[in-house]
């Protein structure tokens, strides 16, 4: 890590050059991997659409796996995977690399080639990761599904992406029980006429079976007689689609490629994370999510490191898991979610006390705010200052980080609460419904002004919903429009304060739901807070707020009296709370983000629309009851 004076000079250096000559940035990024034929030009940007490295010719997971044995690493370890039974494997680059070149024959002789689309609903395992590695090197298409959603959700991922073959298992482990998915599948596939066969990798002692089934043993058994060659592709050519994860609407299949995305995520570990070759790196999402493929898989094994791959709750069996991975593996770099700090914070810092995690340099997170208490807690009390915990903003459609504190660059005084400033290549400001560019402090939406290597340039099978949903939503001006709400600071930091529909107007006043569940958690019996806005005459609108409460704590009219003059003390009179409801658990989606249109939608007596990325359906009941609660003890109170 560089001084901050010298930090500050290298990340400005950084950020002129993609400015002054993105072309020639993002050029030079895209030369750090390698390419069997260059490209004839970096960018051909014709709106709303554009192409990035056209006529280079690569493969994404052949540079992830072979290209490393070729060069002589292939003792070098790639891949661990965890389990919290307590199971452990490890694969070494030429183990992966023969794993994958199996698979890559197996998919051959099971009639899948280049161009054909595969699902893969399994969870965060060795053979998962080895499936989408082997997939890609030889250009099929897979769209990996999280391994918890339900048969609706599945289905229609399935029969938007056309998958010719479903991938899964019979079960997955979560908090010491077998999740049966079989039955899920065969829900799923029964309207998916696509699908012509199920490979079922068996975990449990389970009968149940789905139509046209294949086991995962006779399905490696088809790479008999097949070639295991990998396929060069242009770098325009998908190697995955993926869903939206779907806390605003019907989810969006975003395309990602062989070409720019592979150049962004490997340039974006170097910049933002300070990946290297000797990093044991462990990123606590799941392969169904972005963040998954881009830095369980994909930019770790491009830059030729150990990554860690873990199935399960980072609280079972015991508090202190995530700890004793840590120090089991001697991980060096982590990158988890807000909700998962919240969820360790629940706990305290004894647990971390018990462990030895000397080798860990760095933490980042992302998927939502880190809100400043739960940054705070982690950087200072369970990691006592030792090394920077560092915040960052992207989406789906990004694959990567677009707005962050470059480790790897030059790392900048950390503001807590920020996500921190525009990474290099990405021209962004704050704008107002108009597009008219807002000043220092101003909240409005997120927007980014020109393409860059890692965003989507398209949705799969939706062409005509790309435009209109990301291109054209300002009249008149071209710009990426995040959906996301936001303020660019004095310095150049962005604060986000929730998506730009969820904006909560009090008397003309804009607060946002971020900001208020922010406060909430400065209480210390405050685990989790979810906020939305409810129509008032007087005001046009309130806060109505949704609690959940840490271990130890119990609901109590004084407490409420705490909470509210918490709000009321960091954010001034501005916040006028309409009600608070104490609950078990938030309605969030499967990565953890919390599902504020659910909690508008129980306080308006709505349907809650599309829920199938939720967590818990029953944090739904759980809300409605609890506000339910709250209008009887109103009515009783009035007589």
């Amino acid at each position: 890590m560089k001084t901050e004076g010298k930090a500050r000079e290298a990340v400005a250096a950084w950020r002129r050059e993609a400015r002054e000559d993105p072309e020639g940035f993002w050029g030079r990024a895209a030369e750090q991997v390698r390419w069997s034929k260059k490209w004839e030009r970096v960018l051909d940007w014709q709106p709303p659409t554009f192409r990035w490295y056209s006529g280079g010719m690569s493969n994404l997971a052949y540079n992830c796996v072979d290209h490393h044995v070729a060069a002589g690493h292939g003792e070098r370890v790639a891949l661990i995977t965890e389990n919290e039974r307590g199971e452990t494997r490890r694969f070494t680059y030429a183990e992966l690399a023969r794993e994958t070149k199996r698979v890559s024959a197996a998919l051959r002789g099971l009639g899948i080639g280049k161009g054909d689309r595969i699902a893969i609903y399994m969870p965060t395992s060795a053979e998962a990761i080895v499936l989408m590695l082997g997939a890609i090197r030889i250009g099929a298409v897979i769209l990996v599904v999280f391994a918890g959603f339900g048969a609706g959700a599945l289905g229609e991922r399935v029969r938007l992406a056309g998958a010719k073959a479903l991938f899964c298992t019979d079960v997955t482990y979560r908090k010491g029980k077998d999740v049966p998915l079989l039955p899920i599948v065969a829900q799923a596939v029964a309207d998916a006429p696509t699908v012509e066969r199920v490979v079922v990798l068996r975990r449990s002692a389970t009968t149940d079976r789905v139509r046209d089934e294949l086991s995962w043993q006779d399905f490696l058994a088809k790479s008999a007689g097949q070639t295991d060659a990998h396929v060069e592709l242009e770098a325009n050519e998908p190697a995955y689609i993926l869903a939206t994860s779907g806390t605003t609407a019907k989810p969006k299949l975003a395309v990602h490629t062989h070409g720019g995305y592979q150049v962004y995520v490997y340039s974006m570990g170097k910049w933002m994370f300070g990946l290297r070759e000797d990093d044991v790196w462990w990123s606590t999402s799941d392969i169904g999510w972005v963040v998954g493929h881009s830095y369980i898989v994909f930019a770790p094994l491009l830059v030729g490191c150990t990554t860690i791959a873990y199935e399960g709750a980072l609280d079972h069996p015991t508090v202190d898991t995530p700890y004793a991975i840590v120090e089991r593996n001697r991980v060096t770099g982590i990158f988890t979610s807000p909700t998962a700090v919240r969820l360790l914070m629940r706990y305290g810092t004894a647990p971390v006390r018990k462990r030895d995690l000397s080798s860990l340099e760095r933490v980042f997170c992302a998927g939502e705010v880190l809100n400043a208490p739960a940054w705070e807690w982690l950087q200072r009390d369970a990691l006592q200052d030792r090394i920077p915990v560092v915040d960052h903003y992207w989406q789906t459609e990004t694959g990567g980080p677009v707005v962050g504190n470059p480790y790897g660059v030059g790392l900048l005084p950390i503001k807590p609460g920020s996500g921190g400033v525009p990474l290099a290549g990405i021209e962004a400001a704050v704008v107002d419904q108009e597009g008219k560019e807002l000043g220092p402090g101003e909240k409005g939406i997120f927007v980014i002004k020109r393409p860059f290597p890692g965003l989507t340039a398209r949705l799969w099978a939706e062409p005509e919903r790309y435009a209109g949903d990301y291109w054209e939503k300002v009249p008149g001006k071209t710009l990426y429009f995040t959906g996301d709400a936001s303020s660019i600071d004095e310095d150049g930091y962005v604060w986000f304060s929730g998506r730009a529909d969820e904006i909560i107007k009090i008397a003309d006043h804009r607060i946002g739901t971020i900001e208020v569940e922010t406060a909430f958690l400065r209480h210390p019996a405050v685990a989790e807070a979810g906020v939305t806005g409810r129509p008032d005459e007087l005001r046009g609108q309130v806060i109505s707020a949704f609690v959940v409460l840490k271990q130890g704590h119990q609901p109590s009219e004084s407490l409420k009296k705490e909470l509210l003059a918490t709000v009321r003390s960091d954010l001034g009179p501005l916040a006028v709370i309409g009600e608070l409801n104490f609950v078990d658990l938030l309605p969030k989606t499967r990565s953890g983000k919390i599902m504020r249109r659910v909690l508008r939608a129980v306080i308006l007596d709505k349907d809650p629309g599309d829920i199938s990325t939720i967590e818990d359906e029953g944090s739904v009941e759980d809300a409605r009851e609890a506000w339910q609660h709250m209008r009887d003890e109103v009515t009783a109170a009035r007589g």
